[in-house]
């Protein structure tokens, strides 16, 4: 059986495009030659398979007030189990939990960070013989010209304050937990809303974590 890596994310893993101009497909999501989980599925190789699993909006564990089902917390089991058996799980979100309307800091996103790996490490979707294996990517942090572009107002203030410390914090959950981390602070975001990768940044997360995978999936 391939060694199974499943991606949690949102629009960063969904593969939102706020630049059309920088999809070549001309559309608000980067295509299978561009997206992160489908680069680093090709740069794997036929061992692996990737599964990704964005949803724009999505939280760790915090509900958002105007969107339902955000928060994947309540939802992990069964996305595990659907998925079983899973080699490496890999979470990046953080982003949308920053928002004004969340009322959050960035401890308390680590701390909704650190629920969700928990209640993931509880379900039986490991492969056999094996441990729970996870990765904590925090996300590239938002940019200050977001405060000036069209989705200034979605993500309210304090937003660029929290994402820029979710790194720190995430790091040190991860070491309590013992599982991988990883900043994904040198990717590329746009110069639209600050916060979304451009296609080159897709392209340096998925180089990064090809060299990296191998080394977590034994």
């Amino acid at each position: 059986m391939k060694k199974h890596i499943l991606c949690i994310g949102d629009s960063n893993t969904h593969g939102y495009c706020a630049d059309p101009g920088d999809c070549a497909d001309g559309g608000i999501r980067f295509n299978e030659d561009e997206r992160w989980t489908c680069r680093l599925q090709k740069a794997l190789g036929d061992d692996y398979l990737v599964t990704e699993e964005g949803l724009s909006g999505r939280t760790t564990s915090f509900e958002d007030p105007i969107n339902e089902n955000m928060a994947v917390l309540p939802y992990v089991y069964a996305l595990l189990k659907s998925h079983e058996y899973v080699d490496l799980l890999v979470i990046m979100l953080g982003t949308n939990d920053s928002k004004q309307r969340m009322n959050t800091t960035p401890f308390v996103v680590a701390k909704g960070m650190e629920r969700l790996v928990r209640k993931a490490m509880t379900v039986d979707c490991w492969a056999p013989g094996k441990k729970p294996n996870v990765l904590i990517i925090a996300p590239p942090p938002i940019g200050r010209g977001m405060e000036s572009s069209d989705v200034a107002d979605e993500m309210g203030k304090g937003a660029v304050e929290t994402s820029q410390e979710l790194a720190r914090y995430y790091a040190a959950t991860a070491e309590l937990l013992g599982v991988h981390f990883l900043d994904a602070a040198f990717c590329e975001f746009n110069s639209v809303d600050f916060m979304h990768l451009t296609r080159r940044g897709h392209a340096q997360l998925a180089e990064k974590l090809a060299q990296l995978v191998p080394e977590y999936v034994k």
